[in-house]
C-alpha cells in the first residue's frame, strides 16, 4: 500500500516518547507533518529531526504539528528526545503497521543484500485529513525548508 497526494492519510495512533499517545484524528484542523525515519540517534535521523525541532517555532506559527515515526520502541524514543532536546512527538510503531499503511517500510539493499525498513519519507496533511504532499527518498540537507515552504504555500 502507498499513500499519494489526494488520498485521506491513513489514521492512527501510536504510543509516543513520554508516555503519552499521538492519534492523527485528534489533531483534525491543523496541518501535519508526519515524517518516518530509519532510526532514533543514528547520524541522518538525528540531522533530520534536530532540524525539525529548530524550525518548530515557525511550524506552530502557522499551526502545524509535527510527529516522527520509527519501529524504536518508546524508551529509545525518550533518550532520543532527552539527549537532543526533542520537543515533538516521537512515536512507536514497532509492529510497522502504520509505516507500512503510508508505503514506508520497504525493500532495501546495502552490500547485495535485500531486507526491510523504513524509506526516509513526510507526508504532509491538510486540515482535513488529506494528504497534500509527499516526499520520499528524502535527503535531509534542505528538506526541513522545503517542509516548511509547502505548509506556507498551502
Amino acid at each position: 500500500m502507498t499513500v499519494e497526494v489526494g488520498q485521506p492519510a491513513p489514521d492512527f495512533t501510536l504510543p509516543t516518547a513520554g508516555g503519552a499517545e499521538v492519534s492523527l484524528s485528534s489533531l483534525r484542523g491543523r496541518k501535519v507533518i508526519v515524517y518516518f525515519y530509519p532510526k532514533a540517534d543514528t547520524p541522518g535521523c538525528t540531522k533530520e529531526s534536530c532540524g525539525f525541532n529548530d524550525a518548530l517555532p515557525d511550524f506552530d506559527g502557522i499551526d502545524a504539528a509535527v510527529i516522527g515515526v520509527s519501529k524504536d520502541p518508546v524508551k529509545k524514543l525518550e533518550k532520543f528526545r532527552d539527549k537532543y532536546g526533542l520537543k515533538f512527538a516521537l512515536a512507536s510503531d514497532e509492529n510497522s503497521d502504520t509505516t507500512e499503511r503510508f508505503g514506508s517500510w520497504v525493500e532495501k539493499s546495502m552490500y547485495g543484500k535485500s531486507y526491510m525498513g523504513i524509506d526516509r519519507s513526510t507526508f504532509l496533511i491538510d486540515e482535513n485529513g488529506t494528504v497534500s504532499h509527499v516526499w520520499r527518498k528524502v535527503k535531509v540537507p534542505g528538506h526541513v525548508d522545503a517542509v516548511l515552504k509547502a505548509v506556507r504555500d498551502g
